[in-house]
C-alpha cells in the first residue's frame, strides 16, 4: 500500500462520495488508487471549475468537497473555489500535487510555494513530506475543515510522498471517520435566559439567520422559536438557505444591490444566527440602525461571536440546539404588531417587484423570464443562480417567501461564473433530482467548456441563459452614475450552437410562453440542455463606443 491509497481509503472512510479533479504533475497516483479503490473521479476541463465543483458540493450537501489539482499555476486556478469557501464557511479540501521532494526549493519542474499561498485563506494547511504522516495530515485537515465554522484545507503532497510505501503496522492513533461539517453544543442556560429575557422585552425583534442554522440544521428550530415569538426572518443574500417552503415569516434577503424591505433600522433587537456582520447587515452601524439597538449572536464557533462588534448577548452553541432553548425558556407573548407590520413593508417592497417594467413591443425582460420559471421550481428541483442582474431578478420575484436549502448561489464572494460546474455538484448530489441552473452570459461564458465535462460524465441538468449581451448589472450602475457605458457590451454569441458542439443540447425560445416547455423538454431529454432566452440588449450602440 502506498501514500496515495492510504489518502484515497481514507477519503472514503470519511464518506468522500467523488473527487472532482484536473489530472498533471504530481497527480498521477492519486488517480490511480482511487480508479482501483472505485472512489469516483470528477474530471473538468479546468482546474477553476473542479474546485467550484467540489465547493458547491459541500455548500449542498455539508460533507466535505475534495478537489485534486497539478502544480503551480493549476494551484492558483483552483484556488478560486477555495476563496469561494473562504467568503462562505464550506468545507472545501484542497489537494495539490507537487515534483518530488529532493527537488522542492531546487527549482524542480513547477516548484511552488502552494502553503504560502494558501494559508490566508484557509483553516489548516501542510506540506506533507513523508508517507506514513498522510493519516493524520488528512485527518486534521478535514477535522478543521468540518468543526466550527467550516472553512477551506489545504494540503500539498509530493509525488514520491504519494508513491512512498506506507507501513501499516506502525503505531498510530486512532482518527476516526469526520468528513461532515455539523456541530451539536448546547448554550450555557444562563446566556439562554438572558437572551430570552431580551427579546420579550423588544418591540421590534429581527431574525438575522445565516449559513451556520444551514450547517446545523437548524432551519425548523428556527422557524418554530420566531413562529412562537413573532419575529420575522431575513437571511444575508447568499448566505446559505435554510427556510425550505413558503412561510409568512421569511422577509426575504437583506443586503442585495436592488434593495429590501426597510426593517433592520426599525428593529429593536437583531439575533444574528450563524452569520457575519459586514456590509448586508450595515455593519450594525448607528445610524442608519437605531441607536438602542440591542444585539444577540449565535454562532458554534465562538471567534465568530465576537466578530466586528460586542453583542449584548452571546449564545455559544449550534443554532439547531440554541434555538430549541430559546424556544423553551420563552414564556412570554408574540409581538404580532411588528409582525404584521413587517409583513406590510415586505408586501409593499416585493409587489413594486410584482410590476413588469416597461419595454419595446415584443422585446422579453428579465421580469419575463423569472415569471415563466415558477412552475418549474417544483419541490424536487436544485435551483442554481449565477447571474448579477438575473440574480436580483430571480431574489425578489421568487425567493422573496423562501430560501431554501436546494437554492445554491455564488456565495458572499459575489463570484460569477460558477453555474456549470455548480450544476454538475447538485446533480452528483441529488441524482434524483431536477437541477435547473438560472445564468446570464457574462457568467455562462467562463465555464462554457464544462457543458462537455457534464455530458462526458452523464450529469444532465437545464442551464436557462438571460442573454441580454452585455454585463447588465455594470451596465445599470453605470447609468445610474450617469457614466459612459463602456467595457461592458459583450455582443453576439452563438450559445445554442456552442453547446450543441460541446455534446449538449441547446434551444433558443423566442417568447415568454415557450420557456417552461423548453425547460421541461431538456429535462425529459435527460442531456445537459442550454434553453436561451433573449432579453432586450442593454445599451448596445452606447456600449460599443
Amino acid at each position: 500500500m502506498n501514500g496515495a491509497d492510504v489518502l484515497i481509503k481514507g477519503l472514503q472512510e470519511r464518506g468522500v462520495e467523488f473527487i472532482s479533479l484536473l489530472c498533471g504533475n504530481g497527480t498521477e497516483a492519486i488517480i490511480a488508487s482511487a480508479h482501483e479503490a472505485g472512489l469516483r473521479l470528477v474530471d473538468t476541463r479546468n482546474e477553476q471549475a473542479a474546485s467550484y465543483l467540489a465547493e458547491a458540493h459541500a455548500k449542498l450537501t455539508r460533507q466535505i468537497g475534495v478537489c485534486v489539482v497539478s502544480s503551480a499555476i493549476a494551484h492558483i486556478n483552483a484556488m478560486a473555489g477555495m476563496m469561494n469557501a473562504w467568503f462562505d464557511g464550506a468545507p472545501f479540501l484542497l489537494i495539490t500535487g507537487h515534483s518530488e521532494t529532493f527537488g522542492m526549493r531546487r527549482g524542480n519542474f513547477q516548484d511552488c510555494d502552494h502553503i504560502a499561498l494558501s494559508a490566508p485563506l484557509c483553516k489548516y494547511t501542510e506540506l506533507v513530506t513523508s508517507t506514513q504522516r498522510i493519516p493524520q495530515a488528512l485527518h486534521e485537515a478535514v477535522a478543521a475543515a468540518t468543526s466550527g465554522r467550516p472553512g477551506p484545507v489545504h494540503l500539498t503532497i509530493p509525488r514520491d510522498v504519494l508513491e512512498g510505501e506506507y507501513d501499516g503496522a506502525a503505531p498510530a492513533p486512532a482518527l476516526g471517520a469526520r468528513g461532515k461539517a455539523i456541530n451539536v453544543a448546547a448554550a450555557a442556560a444562563s446566556a439562554v435566559g438572558a437572551a430570552a429575557a431580551l427579546v420579550a422585552q423588544a418591540e421590534k425583534p429581527l431574525i438575522v439567520a445565516g449559513s451556520g442554522v444551514f450547517y446545523a440544521n437548524g432551519g425548523k428550530a428556527m422557524l418554530d422559536f420566531a413562529r412562537k415569538v413573532g419575529a420575522p426572518v431575513v437571511t444575508p443574500i447568499w448566505d446559505r438557505g435554510a427556510v425550505n417552503a413558503p412561510s409568512d415569516l421569511f422577509m426575504g434577503v437583506i443586503g442585495g444591490a436592488s434593495g429590501e424591505p426597510d426593517l433592520l433600522p426599525r428593529a429593536d433587537l437583531l439575533l444574528i444566527a450563524g452569520a457575519a456582520v459586514d456590509y448586508r447587515t450595515r455593519y450594525l452601524d448607528r445610524p442608519p440602525l437605531r441607536p438602542d439597538l440591542k444585539v444577540v449572536r449565535v454562532d458554534v464557533d465562538p471567534r465568530q461571536l465576537h466578530q466586528a462588534v460586542e453583542p449584548d448577548v452571546a449564545l455559544l452553541g449550534d443554532p439547531a440546539t440554541v434555538f430549541g432553548q430559546l424556544a423553551a425558556a420563552y414564556q412570554e407573548g408574540g409581538h404580532d404588531a411588528w409582525l404584521a407590520e413587517a409583513r406590510t413593508i415586505s408586501r409593499e417592497f416585493y409587489g413594486a417587484w410584482d410590476v413588469r417594467p416597461p419595454s419595446e413591443p415584443g422585446v422579453m425582460v428579465g421580469h419575463d423570464l423569472v415569471s415563466a420559471l415558477r412552475p418549474c421550481l417544483t419541490a424536487d428541483t436544485v435551483f442554481v443562480l449565477d447571474g448579477g442582474n438575473i440574480g436580483q431578478w430571480a431574489h425578489k420575484v421568487l425567493l422573496h417567501d423562501r430560501y431554501p436549502e436546494t437554492l445554491l448561489t455564488c456565495g458572499a464572494s459575489g463570484v460569477i461564473g460558477f453555474g456549470v460546474p455548480g450544476a454538475m455538484a447538485a446533480k452528483l448530489a441529488y441524482p434524483d433530482r431536477r437541477v435547473l441552473l438560472l445564468t446570464g452570459d457574462g457568467s455562462l461564458g467562463f465555464c462554457l467548456p464544462e457543458f462537455q465535462s457534464a455530458a462526458r460524465h452523464g450529469l444532465p441538468f437545464v442551464a436557462v441563459l438571460a442573454n441580454d449581451e452585455a454585463w447588465g448589472i455594470v451596465v445599470t450602475g453605470q447609468r445610474r452614475a450617469g457614466r459612459p457605458c463602456a467595457a461592458s457590451f459583450l455582443g453576439h454569441c452563438g450559445w445554442v450552437r456552442a453547446v450543441e458542439g460541446l455534446g449538449g443540447r441547446g434551444v433558443r425560445v423566442e417568447s415568454p410562453d415557450q420557456i417552461a416547455p423548453a425547460v421541461e423538454e431538456g429535462f425529459a431529454s435527460g442531456e445537459p440542455t442550454l434553453v436561451e432566452v433573449p432579453l432586450e440588449v442593454m445599451g448596445a450602440e452606447e456600449c460599443r463606443l
